[in-house]
């Protein structure tokens, strides 16, 4: 799994290519009531302008909101880290952000305040337009955890109780879009080929962060986990 201390320098910092080849499609795939499509963390925070902004994540908005028609199970997420919670430098004093501590589940890299619960931050993009989700989960609200992944938190065993929502309501494949393509989309990804779905990760409707690599190694290791590589013209309309 990628090191959350990649980011020291990357945050802005322009995408390349990764090297993991698209896989083609011979035809467009029909979301079916067995599919769900999981929109991560397009928050304010990870826009441009925000205190982690993810470069050009704005982009991926209407590519979201046009495939999400598509969907009937759609699943937004959000950051929603208390104040003075534990990941942030702010509450560790003489700690600057991304320094790394050690914490009761391993290592936790310090971030610059982010995602606080009911600020501006914290909230979904206002340019998102997707009426019919069904469910917006909220991770890293504990505040001496933190949570990357939509269905793990950070300690590698405390659940969000997404995996146990989408198998209630018969979900077989899951559908991955948001911020960022390298951290909080592949962690997702990841977890849900841990839980037993069909994963694919549509590339043209995240972006990455891509720092000293972490865009190409995401990639590999989804790949590796059986994670499907797709674009937004893969998914029939």
């Amino acid at each position: 799994m990628l090191s959350r201390r990649l980011v020291l320098t990357g945050f802005g910092a322009a995408s390349v290519l990764a090297l993991v080849p698209t896989t083609p499609w011979a035809a467009p795939m029909k979301p079916d009531n067995a599919s769900a499509l999981l929109v991560i963390d397009v928050q304010n925070c990870f826009l441009p302008g925000g205190s982690l902004a993810v470069k050009d994540g704005d982009q991926v908005v209407p590519v979201i909101n046009r495939i999400a028609k598509g969907f009937a199970n759609v699943v937004m997420t959000q950051d929603w880290h208390t104040a003075g919670h534990v990941s942030f430098a702010s509450t560790h004093s003489g700690k600057k952000p991304f320094e790394n501590i050690n914490l009761s589940y391993g290592k936790q890299v310090l971030w610059p305040d982010h995602c606080v619960q009911g600020t501006e931050g914290a909230s979904l993009s206002k340019d998102l337009a997707i009426p019919h989700a069904g469910l917006v989960i909220r991770k890293g609200f504990h505040k001496d955890v933190d949570s990357y992944s939509a269905f793990t938190e950070a300690d590698g065993k405390t659940t969000t109780g997404l995996a146990a929502y989408l198998k209630a309501r018969k979900v077989k494949r899951v559908f991955l879009a948001g911020l960022a393509t390298d951290f909080c989309v592949a962690w997702s990804a990841l977890d849900a080929r841990k839980a037993g779905f069909e994963t694919y990760v549509i590339e043209d409707a995240c972006r990455g962060i891509d720092t000293q690599g972490s865009l190409a190694k995401a990639w590999a290791d989804m790949t590796k986990a059986g994670v499907k590589r797709i674009q937004s013209s893969d998914i029939a309309a």
